[in-house]
């Protein structure tokens, strides 16, 4: 086995994560950041929560979030 196929094994391939941004996003936006559900918090930011179906759609969520301009404030895996 090689070293590539080693670590592409020990990660699964969907995960839950959340994603937090500075603002409050309206629904309007649940499709464009690929059905994650959007939760306001009251601190003035927003909390996307989902599944993904691997790191390329993690790669291409955030560079949604990148071109709104977005203050990302974290990202985290969800257990």
């Amino acid at each position: 086995m090689s070293e590539d196929s080693k670590f592409h094994n020990t990660f699964p391939e969907a995960l839950v994560y959340e994603i937090r941004v500075r603002g409050h996003l309206s629904d309007q936006w649940h499709s464009w950041f690929d059905g994650m559900t959007i939760e306001l918090e009251a601190d003035g930011t927003s909390r996307l929560y989902g599944s993904l179906a691997d790191q390329a759609a993690l790669h291409g969520l955030l560079r949604k979030v990148r071109d709104l301009g977005l203050p990302l404030i974290s990202v985290t895996t969800v257990e």
